[in-house]
């Protein structure tokens, strides 16, 4: 009787013990500091109730630029494998990719390589392959074989212009959700490049399509696989846009609702949860919300979803992935703002402060 009451006690401590762990680490959010002259990646433990708990600060070991106010305008300088065991951070001063093992909520430094260009900028993973989108000079993207432990290994002639060349001021790269293709946004001329991934880890391309909207910047992808991008209107008062597309097998963009308003100042950051598109208007400091319909259709919801506050200037964001939460880098600030998912609207839960105003990048699981 002693011993199945022992084994009762210990059960029920052990079931209390995990649902403590549970509700202090659901899952982790990674901020890339783009400090000079030294970069590194801020982990944050991140509880059941979307707190969040500093757990470590490693360097990419390679260089930021310390540039404050949305210093590299991009969307992506952290990218993360789909499997969580993988993290990329890009390091834009001295042009290099690095590459992190993932345990826990913890990170440890594994490799890092040559960007293949100058200002490195996004980075995406699908599988073992890695591109990089650099910005400066003549824009390329550049791709990398990747181990399982994180060892990354340049593929040779991997390297692509983008149409634009010296012009197009590019802001994302991102490989489409089934791997096979790669979507890059041209704010300079305003453009959208598409590549074609060929068996051997290299690219055919670009196809080139006109935005539908000018100044195109971030974007992410439904869930029916349609490409949400949006515009920042070249920053005009209140003229912020975002479109959709359907990306043909043959690298063509089908336009699906072309530059919808959020009348709202540079939309220029998005992610998706469920049907629903969160868009950042860094010049106005609101977060818009649109339905994204299952054939890429999209409408506004409403113009203001949330605010992080006047002068904040909200640069990257990314949900959970479970779609409770959205988290938002002020760049102005050096905080993150915390908001719940309720559908489509958000609640604001509170700011994490104590990072540098050099921010620039934002995964969340």
């Amino acid at each position: 009787m002693k011993f199945y009451l022992h084994l009762a006690v210990w059960m029920i401590g052990w079931a209390f013990f995990v649902s403590g762990q549970n509700a202090r680490a659901a899952g982790a959010v990674y901020v890339m500091s783009n400090k000079a002259p030294h970069n590194s990646v801020f982990v944050y433990d991140r509880g059941d109730d979307s707190s969040l708990t500093l757990e470590q600060e490693i360097a990419t070991q390679g260089a930021g630029t310390g540039v404050t106010l949305d210093p590299l305008m991009s969307q992506g300088a952290l990218a993360m494998s789909a499997d969580g065991k993988l993290l990329f951070a890009v390091n834009p001063a001295s042009g290099e990719v690095s590459a992190f093992t993932v345990t826990a909520n913890r990170l440890t430094f594994a490799s890092k390589a040559p960007s293949g260009g100058a200002f490195p900028v996004s980075v995406t993973v699908s599988g073992g392959l890695v591109y990089v989108l650099n910005q400066l000079g003549i824009a390329n993207i550049s791709g990398f074989r990747v181990t399982l432990d994180g060892v990354l290994r340049p593929i040779p002639l991997s390297t692509r212009n983008l149409a634009g060349g010296p012009l197009a001021l590019p802001a994302q790269v991102s490989f489409t959700p089934d791997g096979t293709q790669l979507v890059v946004t041209e704010k300079g001329t305003n453009l959208i490049d598409t590549f074609l991934l060929l068996g051997n880890g290299r690219t055919d391309g670009p196809t080139v399509q006109k935005s539908s909207g000018r100044t195109p910047f971030g974007f992410a992808f439904s869930s029916s696989g349609a490409l949400v991008v949006s515009e920042a209107e070249n920053r005009l008062p209140l003229a912020g846009t975002v479109s959709s597309y359907t990306v043909a097998s043959d690298s063509t963009l089908l336009p699906v609702s072309a530059a919808v308003p959020d009348n709202q100042t540079a939309a220029c950051w998005i992610a998706i949860t469920g049907d629903t598109a969160w868009v950042v208007n860094t010049g106005t400091a609101i977060i818009s919300s649109y339905e994204v319909e299952a054939n890429g259709a999209l409408t506004l919801l409403n113009s203001a979803a949330a605010s992080t506050g006047d002068a904040t200037s909200p640069i990257d964001a990314a949900a959970s992935n479970e779609g409770s939460f959205l988290y938002v880098l002020k760049s102005a600030t050096g905080e993150i703002a915390a908001f719940s998912i309720n559908g489509s609207s958000l609640s604001p839960l509170f700011t994490q402060g104590g990072l540098p105003l050099s921010i620039q990048g934002i995964v969340v699981r």
